[in-house]
């Protein structure tokens, strides 16, 4: 089968921010037409705006954040696509925290574990890699993939409950990882609360609905970035916006 090499000059225009003309980091996608943009720009675009930048459709009225979302397909193509950006994006990142002298997140420290090797006689100078090594490794790697996201950036929350229509939680005061979306929280409420459907619930921070996609972190960056914690969010029944 034959085979053609593409340039990165050649498909630029699909993996590049239209805001900043930069390759896309934090890829978010505007639900209403699929155009994708830096999470950055593009929120810092929708403070001002309500429609797309790109096609100038209304993303909505009044809550246009709403209506984009992390698109983790997308970033990963970027990553593979473009060599030495995601060292260089992670390697930003370790830099900003450590300027403010924050403990850096688990998932941006970049550490990586090496196995011990050594020649092998028997396979003709073929390198092999030390067996307790391995065993080591595979231990790390076992816990690290039962560690269910306690080594990323935590968010510590409080819910609470704005409605007679629905009932506190006992245990209000949570704490997660900042990768967890807006979704996870309806999913464990309604699960405390006994709801027939996640779908019932509305999130509010400040007074303001939370789209379901939004990441905790980018709540706290957006809505909550120089306010103390917990992050104050309220639950309540849904409300069909006209």
């Amino acid at each position: 089968m034959l085979t053609r090499k593409i340039k990165l000059w050649d498909i630029n225009a699909h993996i590049t921010c239209r805001l900043c003309s930069g390759y896309l980091i934090d890829a978010t996608t505007v639900t209403e037409c699929l155009h994708t943009f830096c999470r950055s720009c593009l929120v810092k675009y929708l403070e001002e705006n309500n429609t797309c930048p790109t096609c100038r459709i209304v993303i909505h009225q009044s809550h246009p954040l709403q209506y984009i979302g992390h698109d983790r397909t997308m970033q990963d193509i970027v990553y593979k696509l473009v060599p030495g950006l995601q060292e260089a994006e992670m390697r930003k990142q370790r830099e900003f925290y450590h300027k403010l002298g924050m403990e850096v997140p688990g998932d941006i420290k970049g550490e990586t574990c090496s196995a011990k090797q050594h020649l092998d006689p028997h396979r003709n100078g073929e390198t092999k890699a030390d067996d307790s090594s391995n065993k080591e490794a595979a231990e790390e790697k076992q816990e690290e993939d039962n560690d269910y996201h306690r080594s990323d950036e935590q968010v510590s929350i409080c819910l609470e409950c704005n409605s007679s229509k629905l009932r506190g939680l006992k245990r209000k005061w949570i704490r997660c990882s900042a990768q967890a979306t807006v979704l996870h929280l309806k999913k464990f409420i309604a699960k405390k609360l006994n709801l027939s459907s996640f779908n019932e619930l509305d999130i509010l921070c400040n007074e303001e609905i939370l789209g379901k996609d939004h990441t905790l972190k980018f709540v706290v960056v957006t809505r909550w970035r120089f306010k103390k914690a917990p992050l104050l969010l309220h639950y309540r029944p849904k409300m069909d916006l006209l």
